[in-house]
């Protein structure tokens, strides 16, 4: 009987360990099963009329298989916009930051800055528009990053240029 009692603990045990695995994974992987469509947002006419700066984001860690950014970004003086040609990997709660700091290449490069955060991306591939809230000197923040924000990691970096005058 005292057997009988150890397989029914083992078989509850293994379930609740199995179902708690398996939620883990699911969080982990569901963006990767269930991206979300690309985007295609655009700027206003008021956004447009003041460009600041652009860029391109790299792969900063090429070793790094899973976190990788690509395509161009452009900085006006009320919003960034992510370029159409702009694509990321996928992974949990990416966030759009603005970093005062140049040459942005690690985590370490992030996580001791005061970045302006402007909001959760939207998806992995397209055009997207963050609004830069108000009173933020775009002079300061030489980078743009895609961070995520719930592993504390480095996604893909872009240096800015000061735009030619128009």
């Amino acid at each position: 009987m005292h057997g009988f009692w150890r397989g029914i603990a083992i078989f509850l045990l293994g379930g609740v360990l199995g179902t708690g695995l398996g939620i883990a994974l699911g969080f982990f992987f569901f963006p990767y099963v269930f991206p979300p469509p690309p985007a295609a947002e655009s700027l206003t006419e008021a956004d447009r009329a003041k460009l600041a700066a652009t860029g391109t984001f790299i792969h900063a860690n090429p070793s790094d298989p899973v976190h990788w950014g690509k395509g161009r970004v452009s900085v006006y003086e009320r919003a960034v916009l992510l370029e159409p040609d702009f694509e990321v990997g996928p992974g949990p709660a990416f966030h759009v930051l603005l970093v005062p700091k140049a040459q942005v290449r690690s985590s370490a490069d992030v996580k001791d800055a005061m970045y302006v955060d402007l909001g959760g991306l939207r998806a992995f591939k397209g055009s997207q528009r963050y609004p830069i809230p108000a009173g933020v000197d775009l002079k300061n923040y030489p980078s743009v990053v895609i961070w995520c924000e719930r592993f504390s990691v480095l996604i893909s970096p872009a240096d800015l240029s000061a735009a030619a005058a128009r």
